[in-house]
């Protein structure tokens, strides 16, 4: 007999096994059935088979099951819907490999028990008394379990007469069952009913053979003695298209396999219909559906090259390429045949000259939008501002942003209002493809008790990703600041050349997104010399990590659920003491950045026993948080921090400070909304008692 294993992948999946313990429906739900009959309560209980993936397997196939709490029937509904579970499960046994097994559903009713076959039980049903109930068992018989024979991956089945029926020969649902001897039956979507073998062995006697190459048939890495599981012969299926299309065969197709039944040996032979077509390379490349994007910017950014050859996975990177441009509301792209012939001389693969068009098309984002910011903590008080943002202002990706933010809205560790103004502009692919120009002017002015500043600050650089990681970026910068501190006011003018490295492999596409694993890493060195005041050359050099590591790993948790947290902070300043480098320049802690518990600058040397921080020349901190996730998208955390600042250029010097605490997360489509609460475990002259933080994202 044969079968259609796409049938059955609606049962395979491995779902949670909610059917270890009865459970009872609602006892005055109208029915849903379009009758008139009284709502019949009943609770279900699946016997196991100890063995999780069929027990899930047969939860997730039981209607009885899924439907007792939403969809109330009454008698006669009922019983069919106890009849069509017999055919349900058995998909459900056959689809992990156990064509011998039986289903077994007995219903009491009161006292009485009763085969869910028994032709008299819609009318046992309909006789109950009201609210009374009925509990279901279902159990399986499971009897050996079958394994794969013969594989055979053959050409596609030409139409010819049918061949000569065999003797016993019979229609049989599918996924098969229990049967006498090998027999055959293909679905109608398989192949026309008159071109079908009725045997395994008349189907390799009508058809060529297919041979694989290396890699295809690592790919495809399916062997006689196997468990015959649907899934793991769907997935060979899958798995061995992908790997001919990514070998330049875009037409390739790979026929749902069929399946013949020997009971006797306990065995299914299988049969894949494989057919490659030609192989091509990639043909012209069209875009469709620009309004106000340069087409001329998409193709020179574009990966894809005409004459290459033709792989989905080198399609769908130049696709999210596109998309990462952040212009677009979707990009989508399709073959576009017919295969064409192209000259020798546009061609990247010598011999190769068919070619497969593919064409792009696009949906474009609103080219502006406006955004809010808010945000609060007891030490910096809160901020509160509004952006607009031009995302593709001359047609080829550039960004110009326009921000006005006003701050020092309360706070421990501010003394007044101040605010923050800048315009920043990106240019993509400045010069060279995958280099970001970035420019910002910036006003700022912050009332801090370490000091107060008012400045003008101009920057510009280049920012380029190398690798799937890495990110590197240089930049100059030129500020002109007044700054107050202990009565005294100065002015000076920095020009400084900031280097930096990152990395980044926790792969989130929104980086307000909690990281469940991988490493965030930076570091920074940023040469400047203070022009005004007295002249200073110094180097500021700072590195920062962190890690995440899911407790899933240890098998205690579901994946993303339970998260560690690690962080690593280290700064030194290099060339000048602490006195002859601008105060804003200086290192400081405290604050969801560093050190929580304690106010924002308010880790290290202090002016006497006051409010006021003097800042150092080196910093370290470490942060070590567990995350919660919870049902009904809140979340929890609980954290310890501790940092120190010193007055020497080797960091590990001074008080070490250290905070805890913990927080609530909501999580919403954009990003978790955190509240935390810290306290200082050995709180300096002048310090918080406590601190309050809000915002969006984690801290790190």
């Amino acid at each position: 007999m044969s079968c259609m294993l796409g049938v059955v992948t609606v049962f395979c999946a491995p779902l949670p096994l909610y059917a270890k313990a009865p459970k009872t429906a609602a006892t005055a739900q109208p029915v849903s059935d379009g009758t008139s009959e009284p709502a019949i309560p009943y609770t279900v209980t699946l016997t196991p088979t100890k063995h999780p993936e069929l027990d899930a397997a047969i939860s997730a196939s039981s209607q009885l099951e899924s439907l007792q709490a939403s969809h109330a029937v009454g008698a006669y509904a009922l019983a069919g819907r106890i009849r069509s579970d017999y055919d349900r499960v058995n998909i459900a046994l056959e689809s992990q490999g156990y064509y011998a097994g039986s289903v077994q559903i007995s219903v009491k009713v009161g006292t009485r028990v009763v085969d869910g076959k028994d032709p008299s039980l819609p009318d046992i049903l309909k006789a109950l008394e009201k609210n009374q109930k009925v509990a279901i068992t279902i159990s399986s018989t499971l009897g050996p379990r079958f394994s794969l024979g013969s594989i055979a991956l053959l050409a596609p089945l030409e139409k010819v007469a049918a061949p000569a029926p065999v003797a016993g020969s019979q229609t049989v649902k599918t996924p098969v069952a229990k049967a006498p001897a090998s027999k055959a039956k293909t679905p109608p979507e398989a192949a026309p009913a008159d071109a079908a073998p009725v045997t395994f062995a008349q189907a390799v006697a009508q058809s060529q053979s297919v041979t694989l190459a290396p890699d295809e048939r690592k790919a495809f890495n399916l062997s006689s003695g196997q468990p015959a599981v649907a899934e793991t012969v769907l997935a060979a299926q899958n798995t061995l298209l992908n790997q001919l299309q990514e070998d330049g065969y875009a037409t390739a197709s790979v026929s749902t396999p069929v399946a013949y039944l020997e009971p006797q040996t306990q065995k299914l032979d299988i049969v894949f219909r494989v057919q490659r077509g030609p192989r091509v390379v990639i043909g012209p490349i069209g875009m469709e559906g620009l309004v106000h994007t340069n087409q001329s910017f998409l193709r020179n950014r574009l990966e894809l090259k005409e004459g290459e050859l033709y792989r989905p996975s080198r399609i769908e990177a130049a696709r999210q390429d596109l998309v990462s441009t952040g212009v677009f509301a979707s990009v989508q792209v399709r073959n576009a045949p017919p295969i064409i012939t192209l000259p020798p001389s546009r061609t990247l693969m010598p011999g190769i000259l068919q070619a497969m068009p593919i064409e792009f098309s696009f949906k474009e984002a609103k080219r502006r939008t406006l955004s809010a910011e808010v945000g609060y903590s007891t030490d910096l008080g809160g901020r509160l501002g509004a952006s607009w943002t031009h995302h593709n202002l001359f047609g080829n990706a550039e960004q110009l942003k326009l921000t006005a933010l006003v701050t020092g809205l309360g706070g421990s560790a501010q003394q007044g209002l101040g605010y923050d103004v800048y315009a920043d502009f990106m240019k993509p692919d400045f010069l060279s493809k995958g280099q970001n120009l970035s420019v910002r002017l910036e006003g700022v002015r912050q009332l801090l008790y370490s000091y107060h500043q008012t400045a003008i600050i101009a920057r510009a650089g280049l920012n380029r990703h190398v690798g799937k990681y890495w990110n590197l970026s240089g930049s100059l910068m030129g500020e002109q600041e007044q700054i107050k501190q202990f009565g005294d006011t100065r002015s000076y003018f920095i020009v400084a050349a900031p280097l930096n490295a990152t990395f980044d492999n926790t792969r989130l596409t929104n980086p307000i997104d909690p990281a469940t694993h991988g490493v965030r890493a930076s570091l920074s060195i940023t040469p400047s010399e203070s022009l005004e005041s007295g002249s200073t050359f110094f180097t500021l050099l700072s590195a920062q990590a962190s890690t995440y590591f899911d407790l899933h790993h240890l098998g205690i948790s579901r994946p993303g659920r339970s998260v560690i947290a690690v962080r690593g902070i280290v700064g030194s300043v290099q060339g000048a003491s602490t006195y002859q480098i601008p105060p804003d320049q200086r290192l400081y802690a405290g604050g969801p950045a560093t050190v929580r518990g304690f106010r924002y600058q308010g880790v290290g040397p202090q002016y006497g026993r006051t409010k006021y921080a003097i800042g150092g020349t080196s910093m370290d901190a470490g942060s070590v948080e567990f995350r919660q996730r919870l049902p009904m998208n809140l979340g929890v955390a609980g954290f310890v921090d501790a940092g120190q600042v010193g007055t020497g250029s080797r960091p590990g010097q001074g008080t070490l400070r250290v905070g805890y605490g913990g927080g609530v997360r909501y999580f919403t489509p954009i990003g978790p909304i955190r509240v935390d609460v810290a306290l200082p475990m050995n709180r300096p002259p002048q310090g918080d008692k406590w601190e309050l933080y809000f915002g969006l994202g984690e801290t790190f």
